[in-house]
This record gives structure tokens, C-alpha cells and sequence, in this order.
């Protein structure tokens, strides 16, 4: 039996704004039925810190901090919690709400859609797996999270290694589109990451920066082997296809596309009433 076809962009490394755009256009090509469902890669051209949706980047971010680092910022137009973009290639996956292959919760989709990125995982030698809170208080703590970091702890079918969360992913269902987009760190600074945010005091800092270590890895620290970008992409790109049972075919925006996409990532991703809307 022939299998369904999905666009495939690999944009490589792109500004912040430009990257959160493209997603939203692709979620609105989506909804317009101008294009497929599709897969895309992509990398940042400058450690970005994202934020989630619904956070408030007044109380929880130490902007000086990411203006001093040269870092770039953006809110997500998905909830969760915040990422540090750096060593990392990150994925989204744009599909209608109506796809046979989608089911009607969040997630439920979240496991389907996340079947690709195990695979990938796999691929890579690593024994990855879903992670599914057992108990109330792992429940309750998803609800009610202890910090304003994405990788603090894994949600429901999120991708763990050794019982440590690997991959942070959000997700969004606007005009009857699905778009998960998330992150899938070779490394992870965590001296770095920890000063972009505010804390009470030091002690609290570091004890949650402790606590970090036990909850979340980047794939470089599992194995002995280094792998890069390049890797991932191949890893994770056969891993789509087997996770979904899908063929991805290659695509280029046309010019039009580019220029809904800059015009997008200017008046929105770039401004300051999007990003510190909360």
C-alpha cells in the first residue's frame, strides 16, 4: 500500500521570529488546504530563549541577563514552558485536526505524533521510551510545575532515556490545525540556561539547577559517541517516516510563501507587544 506524502523543510538555521512565522504560515497553509501535512527541521542562528504562550516574561525571565548574552527572544505561539534554543535540532509538525491518522485529544495526538521522534531516538542506539505519569503527584506536578524551565520534567508521552526527559515538545490547535514544534538538544548548559531566569534567592537556584540534572539529558551526555545536527536530521527524518508510516517529499517555499512568512516574522514574532504581551 502506498504511503500518504508530507512535505518535508529543512530551513536550517534562522532567526527567531523567522522560525516561530514559518510554523504559523504552515499551520495556516494547513488550515487553507493549500499544502499538505508537513515535517520541518530547523536550527537557530542565535541561542534564542522561548517562552510558552501563557507565561509572563516579566516575573519569570532575567532579560538583562539574555541582552547581555547577545541572546534572542520570542514567544511561542504553543504553551509549555520556557527552552533555551542552542546546541539543538528542533522539529514541528503541522497537520489538520480532521487527519484519519489524528485523534481528537490533545494527548492522544501528542503519542502519535511523538512515535516519529522515538523512532528517531532508536535510530540513534538510544533506549528511548514514552513517558507516562504513574502516580497523583507526578500528575499534580504537571499542573502545577516548580519552574519556568521545559525540560524540568517530562508530560504525558513525552521522550525519556534512563528515566530522564530528552526531548521538550508544545503543542497548539488553531483553525482546525495541529502544530507541535520542540526542542532535541545534543547539549544543554545549564549554568547558561539557569541565569536567564528568576529566582527568590541563589539557594533556590541552584537547587532546582541540581534537581535538573536528575529530570533531563541532552543526547551527548548518554552515549560516547558525539553526534551533530546533521545526524539528527537523518536520524529523525527516517523516524518521522516510520513513526507515521509516511514519505516525505522535499519542499521549497515559493517566492510568495517567503514573503508572507518575513512579513509575518516582522510585524509579530519581532514585536514587542507580541513577546511581552503576559
Amino acid at each position: 500500500m502506498e504511503k500518504e506524502k508530507w512535505c518535508y523543510i529543512n530551513s536550517g538555521k534562522r532567526s527567531a521570529a523567522y522560525n516561530m512565522a514559518l510554523d504559523e504560515c504552515l499551520l495556516n497553509w494547513q488550515s487553507e488546504k493549500s499544502m499538505p501535512p508537513t515535517i520541518r527541521f530547523y536550527e537557530w542562528a542565535v541561542p534564542t530563549l522561548s517562552i510558552g504562550y501563557f507565561q509572563r516574561a516579566e516575573k519569570e525571565i532575567n532579560m538583562e541577563e539574555v541582552k547581555k548574552r547577545g541572546f534572542e527572544f520570542v514567544r511561542r505561539p504553543t504553551g509549555g514552558r520556557s527552552v533555551l534554543h542552542d546546541s539543538e535540532l528542533t522539529y514541528s509538525v503541522i497537520v489538520s485536526e480532521d487527519h484519519p491518522e489524528m485523534p481528537k485529544t490533545v494527548t492522544e495526538a501528542y503519542r502519535i505524533i511523538s512515535q516519529g521522534i522515538l523512532e528517531g531516538f532508536q535510530s540513534l542506539g538510544l533506549e528511548a521510551y514514552f513517558a507516562v505519569p504513574k502516580t497523583q503527584q507526578e500528575r499534580d506536578d504537571l499542573k502545577n510545575p516548580r519552574s519556568s524551565v521545559c525540560f524540568d520534567a517530562p508530560s504525558w508521552y513525552e521522550i525519556v532515556v534512563e528515566g530522564r526527559k530528552i526531548a521538550g515538545s508544545a503543542q497548539t490547535r488553531q483553525k482546525g490545525v495541529i502544530l507541535q514544534h520542540g526542542s532535541i538538544p545534543l547539549d544543554i548548559d545549564l549554568d547558561t540556561l539557569y541565569d536567564l531566569f528568576l529566582f527568590p534567592n541563589d539557594r533556590m537556584k541552584e537547587r532546582m539547577k541540581s534537581m535538573f540534572s536528575s529530570k533531563a539529558v541532552a543526547i551527548n551526555e548518554l552515549t560516547d559517541r558525539t553526534f551533530t545536527i546533521q545526524q539528527l536530521i537523518d536520524a529523525f527524518k527516517v523516524g518521522f517516516e516510520k513513526g507515521l508510516n509516511i514519505e516525505l517529499i522535499p519542499y521549497e517555499l515559493t517566492e510568495a510563501q517567503k514573503e508572507a512568512v518575513e512579513k509575518l516574522a516582522q510585524e509579530k514574532y519581532e514585536s514587542v507587544d507580541w513577546n511581552y504581551k503576559k
